[in-house]
């Protein structure tokens, strides 16, 4: 792995000497050095090279359980807040040999510590287990598949939970891990996810956010999973982060009349929705290229029959953005548009906007640790860091905002993302080696006393001083609101 473009280099950027951790640890307070580049620190800190025959055995050892687990869960795909049989097989297999299982209860989803016996950081290890709604895919289970490869996650956390069982694999290692099964990644279903949180059973729509709302996460100082990629050159990538985003869903109010007979006593709640849109195409050229904005709205309902002016639409978006910043300043416009149909048309409109995925910002100690562990399994040319940036969104960006977290890709998979085609194609490189690539990088932070782990930790600046921070400025973005009243002789439009 080369570090142009990817090190921090000495300059002159201040930045704040001390941070509060985002949760109590034996780290809560940490200073942030001087910036460097972060390979150089990664080979000065870490000079030990670990026992790779010793990890591929381990894995290698429960190969068939591996691969079982992939095919069980891709024929059993679940959406999110339903994984209650996924969940169920991934705690049967962890049960069985021996883990203690913290259990969400009212949700799918649990975790378990496993302890070196030697004072460290805590290291949190995640697989997602929901599938997407695609009923398009040849494979599709009432609708469903694991067209972004969620499956394959959950199967490399078997090798994972099991291999850390092999005689050895925690032999001087320091420190803890957590290993975590999570719900809810997907932002889909949001009406279903809207009714769980009226009732109290869940308060955020994504799973990594209602887990580190519960305290599910309380403890830990850093994270990472590795995710599927379709048609990947390398073995493994990692980029510099993604986007996040909130979800937006907006209903308009007309008057329903009959549309041949009597049009003229209508309001078209379609057209208020129609010219919605294209208000929002027309802001397009205002979204500056380095704040990565999208925002790509659907109709979901236009009307009930072609003979009556439509009295209701709805639609939903996602606004997607780099920043919290930058969303914020893409919602304010889009209501804008959104209020320009209402009142072209007569029409009301109802907005609702709740938290999606904040952005993901990789660690770029964890990047460069990542990249060393790696390299060593596999060669650095298999191993592929940039400073790219990804338009789309994970909920793994929640966590990057109060602990340091990477979230790479591994290969083995073909198709297109969220698409019809999308499967595993290698699943000895998706699920196995995946399952090796991350006892790797857990081997190669908390070995040698956790050398690396402190490193990553000690130089972690945390863009909120916790998670109820977080969550303080992340809850502003929950509202509920009409965007256009009529009285007798004026018009409010609230934004």
């Amino acid at each position: 792995m080369q570090c142009d473009g990817f090190c921090w280099k000495n300059n002159a950027e201040s930045h704040p000497k001390t941070v509060r951790k985002a949760t109590k640890s034996i780290f809560t307070h940490v200073c942030k050095p001087a910036r460097r580049c972060v390979c150089a620190a990664v080979q000065q800190n870490g000079a030990s090279k670990m026992d790779i025959k010793l990890i591929k055995s381990a894995v290698e050892a429960h190969r068939d359980e591996i691969l079982a687990a992939e095919r069980y869960i891709w024929k059993h795909p679940e959406t999110g807040y339903t994984e209650w049989q996924t969940s169920a097989y991934l705690e049967n297999i962890f049960e069985n040999v021996g883990y203690t299982l913290h259990k969400a209860g009212n949700i799918p989803g649990f975790y378990t510590d496993v302890d070196t016996g030697r004072p460290g950081p805590k290291v949190l290890i995640l697989c997602e287990l929901d599938a997407l709604y695609v009923p398009n895919h040849a494979e599709a289970v009432n609708g469903n598949a694991h067209a972004c490869g969620h499956h394959a996650q959950c199967a490399a956390m078997v090798g994972i939970a099991l291999a850390l069982k092999e005689p050895h694999v925690l032999d001087g290692l320091s420190g803890s891990v957590r290993l975590c099964a999570v719900p809810a990644e997907e932002e889909i279903q949001a009406d279903f996810r809207e009714t769980l949180r009226r009732k109290g059973i869940i308060k955020y729509y994504g799973g990594k956010d209602e887990f580190l709302h519960r305290g599910y996460f309380d403890g830990v100082d850093m994270a990472f999973m590795f995710h599927t990629g379709p048609g990947m050159k390398n073995l493994f990538d990692v980029h510099a982060g993604c986007n996040g985003n909130i979800q937006k869903r907006f209903v308009y109010h007309g008057v329903a009349s009959h549309a041949g007979g009597s049009p003229q006593n209508g309001i078209n709640a379609l057209y208020a929705a129609t010219l919605s849109l294209n208000a929002i195409n027309a802001l397009r050229e205002t979204f500056a290229d380095y704040d990565h904005v999208r925002v790509h709205p659907i109709i979901n309902e236009g009307g009930n029959s072609v003979s009556v002016i439509p009295s209701s639409t709805q639609l939903e978006t996602l606004i997607r953005g780099k920043s919290l910043a930058v969303i914020g300043k893409t919602n304010v416009k889009v209501n804008r548009a959104i209020a320009s149909g209402a009142l072209a048309m007569g029409a009301t409109v109802t907005v609702t906007d709740r938290t999606g995925a904040a952005p993901l910002n990789n660690s770029r100690e964890l990047r460069s640790v990542m990249a060393e562990a790696l390299g060593e399994l596999v060669g650095a040319d298999m191993v592929h860091v940039t400073e790219n940036w990804g338009g789309a969104s994970t909920d793994m960006g929640d966590l990057s905002c109060v602990m340091p977290v990477i979230h790479p890709y591994v290969a083995g998979a073909t198709g297109k993302s969220h698409g019809d085609d999308y499967r595993i194609n290698e699943p000895d490189k998706a699920c196995v080696l995946s399952a090796e690539a991350q006892i790797a990088v857990l081997t190669k932070l908390l070995q040698d006393d956790a050398k690396l782990a402190k490193y990553v930790a000690e130089s972690y600046v945390a863009p909120y001083p916790g998670k109820e921070a977080f969550f303080a400025e992340w809850d502003k973005f929950i509202s509920d609101k009409e965007l256009v009243t009529y009285g007798e002789d004026e018009i409010k439009i609230k934004i």
